[in-house]
């Protein structure tokens, strides 16, 4: 297969969110809700969300050129990277789709040239309080955020659970894990095993309301609270938000709570920089811009665990954008 020739690639990576923006705005107006199981032009479509019918052709047109619905006879029709913006889709990416669209989101990557200058944050530049508070003043922004990540777990969590045998353990603690979704699907592959999630208060409120009998909810801040004892602690996509200075306070709280032999869990990206057209590569410049976080490498997750008074034991990439990192109890 030959290589994509220099000026292509230069041109279609500058010109890449030209349908990136299509995808937002399909995904916020609900075009794959309003899409059935059988093939509807876009006057249809557009009749029912409120568009613009030749606009909305164009920009569906553009959207199946890169693999998102299909094309044939004027008409438009479902396939699987479409029916995964259907809000109905257990793992459905909508959510995620509209977050990327955000204003907020567009307005802290334009200031990725602070970033580049200073090394730090644009959110805090770019939107009043950084990216956190603007969440909690905007709650609908904050709502799509929420389940933008939720979105993304599901993506993760298959690889985790193929990759890791979690039988072995009679209590397992999620640390960080929003409602607990993942801690729940934890618990179905470790029929002995109970659970602890350890979340904020408000957080903590929110997954009590659909309780699940094997776990046990504790509310926390994870720099400084008391964290339930566990023989293995599980924490996805929690780390790569913070810096190396906040990461290792984290992991050293969790350490002083933890018992004598138990494992701690990472799921996380586990940069290769051989490697080229990486998601994990490029998710790093959404952590470079939002957060004081990042994503790293085999030796850098090493020298953050060692600091924390960690082992490594193995660090690995999964399917997607979710690696595994397995860490012990430094003697």
């Amino acid at each position: 297969m030959s290589e994509e020739h220099p000026a292509q690639a230069i041109l279609s990576l500058s010109t890449a969110y030209w349908a990136s923006r299509c995808l937002h705005l399909v995904a916020d107006v609900g075009i794959a809700d309003a899409l059935g199981d059988d093939p509807l032009p876009a006057s249809a479509l557009a009749a029912k969300t409120g568009t613009n019918p030749d606009a909305l052709h164009r920009v569906l047109r553009a959207l199946a050129n890169h693999g998102i619905f299909t094309l044939k006879d004027g008409r438009f029709s479902h396939n699987p990277a479409s029916r995964l913006l259907r809000s109905d889709n257990p793992a459905s990416m909508r959510s995620l789709a509209r977050m990327m669209g955000l204003n907020f989101h567009w307005d802290v990557f334009r200031e990725l040239g602070h970033s580049l200058k200073s090394g730090m944050s644009a959110a805090d530049k770019a939107v009043s309080g950084g990216l956190f508070e603007h969440l909690r003043a905007h709650p609908e922004d904050g709502r799509i955020f929420n389940e933008a990540m939720v979105g993304k777990s599901f993506g993760q969590i298959g690889p985790l659970l193929g990759a890791y045998d979690f039988t072995g353990f009679k209590t397992i603690g999620d640390i960080g894990g929003g409602v607990g979704h993942l801690l729940a699907a934890i618990l179905n592959t470790a029929p002995a095993a109970n659970g602890v999630l350890f979340e904020l208060p408000n957080v903590i409120a929110q997954a009590k309301s659909t309780p699940n009998p094997r776990i046990t909810y504790v509310a926390g801040d994870f720099f400084k609270d008391s964290i339930p004892p566990c023989d293995l602690y599980v924490m996805m996509t929690v780390i790569h938000d913070w810096s190396d200075a906040d990461s290792i306070a984290i992991l050293k709280n969790l350490r002083a709570h933890a018992p004598a032999g138990a494992r701690l869990l990472l799921a996380e990206a586990v940069i290769d920089e051989s490697a080229r057209g990486s998601f994990p590569v490029d998710l790093d410049i959404e952590m470079l811009v939002f957060a004081s976080g990042r994503e790293r490498t085999e030796s850098q997750w090493r020298g953050l665990l060692d600091k924390a008074g960690f082992k490594l034991v193995r660090a690995m990439p999964l399917a997607g954008i979710t690696g595994l990192i397995e860490a012990v109890i430094a003697p």
